[in-house]
C-alpha cells in the first residue's frame, strides 16, 4: 500500500503501526467526530493478570457531537499516574524497558488539554523510537469515502473489530508462557519486548 487514513490514537496496537510502517502517506483523520471505545483514548497492554485496557479520561460533552482534535483530556483524577505505574509494572521485567522508559515518562508526566496533541505526539516518539520515516499529513476535510488509491482504515483498526493481527508475526512477550501469545496489544508491548527488532515484526 502507499496512501492510508486512520484516526488518532492512545499508542495505537501493533496493526496501526504495521499499517503505518507500509504506507508512504499517512493520513490522520483530523476532521472526524470523536467516538467511544475506540482507540482514540484507549490501549491495551500485556498485565501480570492478563490484557489491561488503559483508557483515558475525557471530559463529557452531553449529547453534543465533538471532533476528536476538540475532546479535552479531564483533569478531575491523576490517569497519568494510574498508566505509568500499569506499564512500568506490566514491562519492568521486559527486555527493552529499561532502554526505552526514559522516552516515555514524559508523556506522563506533562499536563495535556487536548487529546489530539497528547496522541500526536506520543505517536511521533513511536515512530522516532521504531525508526520509521513517514510522511503524515492531516485531513482538512471529512470524507465518508475515500478515493480508491487510499486504504481507509479509520473503522477497520478497532478495539471491537477483527484485526489483521493474524497477518503480522508473533515474538517474544514477558507472560507468554502464562497467557499465550497476545495479539495487537499496544505498540509498546512490541517495543518493550523486541526493542530494534520490532521493525521485523511490523515491516513483515
Amino acid at each position: 500500500m502507499t496512501e492510508i487514513c486512520l484516526t488518532s490514537a492512545y499508542l495505537a496496537p501493533v496493526e496501526y503501526y504495521s499499517a503505518m510502517a507500509q504506507a508512504k502517506t499517512v493520513y490522520l483523520e483530523h476532521c472526524d467526530y470523536y467516538v467511544k471505545q475506540t482507540y482514540r483514548n484507549r490501549c491495551h497492554i500485556a498485565a501480570a493478570n492478563g490484557a489491561m485496557v488503559l483508557s483515558i479520561p475525557v471530559e463529557k460533552s452531553g449529547n453534543e457531537k465533538v471532533l476528536t482534535r476538540d475532546v479535552r483530556i479531564s483533569g478531575h483524577n491523576d490517569w497519568q499516574i494510574h498508566h505509568w505505574r500499569s506499564i512500568v509494572s506490566a514491562y519492568n521485567s521486559s527486555p527493552f524497558f529499561e532502554y526505552f522508559k526514559d522516552d516515555l515518562l514524559p508523556f506522563f508526566e506533562k499536563k495535556w488539554t487536548f487529546l489530539w496533541d497528547f496522541n500526536s505526539e506520543i505517536q511521533l516518539k513511536m515512530l522516532e523510537l521504531l525508526e520509521l520515516q513517514i510522511k503524515i499529513k492531516y485531513t482538512e476535510i471529512y470524507k465518508a469515502k475515500w478515493e480508491d488509491d487510499v486504504l481507509d482504515l479509520r473503522e477497520s483498526i478497532h478495539p471491537k473489530k477483527e484485526n489483521r493481527a493474524g497477518d503480522i508475526k508473533s515474538y517474544y512477550q514477558v507472560f507468554e508462557q502464562r497467557f499465550g501469545f497476545q495479539p495487537n496489544l499496544s505498540i509498546i508491548d512490541l517495543l518493550f519486548n523486541m526493542g530494534n527488532e520490532s521493525q521485523l515484526i511490523i515491516g513483515n
